[in-house]
């Protein structure tokens, strides 16, 4: 368990070069090196957050909450899933003169899309103060490498589904890696150095990521990395200048890209094509538009291929065509355990089942956390602002107010709430936001033969 937990976490003061498949053209230690050369590379070690941890100080946390009322009853604010497994979703906040606090460039667009995006109306904003007991260590979760935990996972707790759930989730799996065969290969095939076009490997990616949503992660992630690293606007410089990443970037990217991301935050529906990847960059910094599709295409196949292949595999013998769940569990079972991880949160009953699931590996992520001194884990995708409370971490006290916003974007706390963060999950609230079609397709679909669909080049 601690081995699955330690790899899916980044250490940004002291990075290791995590064990991969063999056959890749590059190790995370050569891109670690082309990344710290970007123009705000110098931000994956020294930025404002990670040397606010480093300090043992007391930090401020601004977080969104739509249930006050349930906040004062129980006197508990619990966490989400979709925070870092089990975390309570903040950006940080720093103390100015007068005692208002200023917000992460990410903070200030939260506090900002509250009166844009559905998903934050009616929210209000919390100051959370937590004072821990000591320095806590640089290390970030990055969920694109916790495919070998929701593995372990499923198997624990797969006999909570029917004979016939548990077939539809290993069917569609299975069929999904035979849809989507013919572009894994040419991600691995990438990956392991082979010469790829950009423009028809962002289109094959764009048809693909329908079949297998979680490609749309990883292309998220990797676009959203671009963009914050190689930025050069004012904007970006003021940010940096503030050891801040711009977390506009992205969002402007994701909203602009997905309809309804305001209701559902859902990056497994990202996936523009070659042209329409260059126009939504192009609007947003033009700049960054001649180099963004190389950068894809290298950057996307390499995240993939040592995310989701065992590391006694060679990625350069690997095929999908005709895999089976065999296959899988061998050569890819991160992989595997992600896709699963996604496809048993389409079935009907995933709402009753879901504590099942998800509580088992907050317990994990939590007696890590502890283990490893880390009261306030962060997103390691990137270390851009995301930031997460443990609320099993005994080492730390923690205060709470609810919050005002001026004219001028300072956060100024008002009432102190009677309120401590709590080791439960919130109930799942996702399936009533989605829009099923696209699942109820998928679900309707004719079974994906052994053979799969001939390679579609590039």
């Amino acid at each position: 368990m601690h081995a699955d937990w330690d790899n899916a976490h980044t250490d940004f003061q002291a990075p290791g070069n995590r064990p991969s498949a063999a056959g890749l053209a590059e190790s995370e230690s050569d891109w670690r090196r082309q990344l710290a050369e970007a123009p705000n590379g110098h931000l994956l070690r020294d930025n404002a957050m990670l040397r606010a941890l480093a300090s043992g100080a007391p930090i401020h946390l601004l977080h969104l909450t739509r249930s006050l009322d349930a906040v004062r009853r129980s006197e508990q604010l619990l966490a989400s899933t979709g925070c870092l497994v089990g975390a309570l979703y903040c950006s940080p906040l720093t103390l100015s003169a007068g005692g208002a606090l200023r917000p992460h460039n990410l903070g200030a667009h939260m506090l900002e899309s509250r009166t844009t995006l559905e998903s934050r109306s009616n929210s209000t904003p919390l100051v959370i103060e937590v004072t821990p007991s000591g320095p806590a260590p640089a290390k970030g979760l990055d969920y694109l490498r916790l495919g070998s935990i929701h593995m372990r996972t499923h198997l624990a707790f797969r006999h909570v589904l029917t004979s016939e759930e548990d077939d539809q989730v290993t069917r569609s799996v299975v069929d999904r890696v035979r849809a989507a065969a013919p572009f894994l290969d040419t991600l691995l095939r990438t990956a392991s150095g082979a010469a790829t076009a950009n423009e028809a490997f962002l289109n094959d990616l764009a048809a693909t990521v329908p079949v297998l949503p979680y490609l749309g992660y990883v292309y998220f992630e990797t676009v959203a990395e671009y963009l914050m690293l190689h930025s050069t606007s004012p904007a970006t410089r003021a940010c940096a200048e503030r050891g801040e990443m711009n977390n506009r970037l992205y969002k402007d990217l994701a909203f602009a890209a997905v309809e309804g991301m305001g209701v559902l935050f859902d990056v497994g529906r990202f996936h523009p094509d070659h042209a329409r990847l260059l126009g939504l960059v192009g609007r947003i910094e033009a700049s960054l538009t001649p180099g963004v599709a190389g950068y894809v295409r290298r950057r996307m196949s390499h995240l993939f291929a040592a995310t989701a292949l065992a590391t006694d595999q060679d990625a350069t013998a690997i095929t999908f065509h005709g895999a089976d769940l065999d296959m899988l569990t061998r050569a890819a079972p991160s992989l595997l355990g992600q896709l699963l991880f996604r496809d048993v949160r389409l079935l009907d009953r995933y709402p009753q089942l879901y504590h099942c699931f998800e509580q088992a590996k907050a317990l994990e992520a939590w007696a890590y956390w502890n283990s490893q001194g880390i009261g306030t884990p962060f997103n390691g995708t990137c270390p851009k602002g995301e930031i997460g409370i443990n609320p099993a971490y005994p080492n730390a006290r923690f205060t709470v107010w609810t919050a005002r916003s001026c004219e001028r974007g300072l956060v100024h706390p008002v009432d102190e709430l009677v309120a401590v963060p709590a080791p439960r999950l919130v109930p799942w609230l996702v399936a009533p936001l989605r829009d099923r079609t696209e699942e109820q397709q998928w679900l309707n679909r004719r079974p994906v033969p052994a053979s799969g669909r001939r390679s579609h080049g590039g």
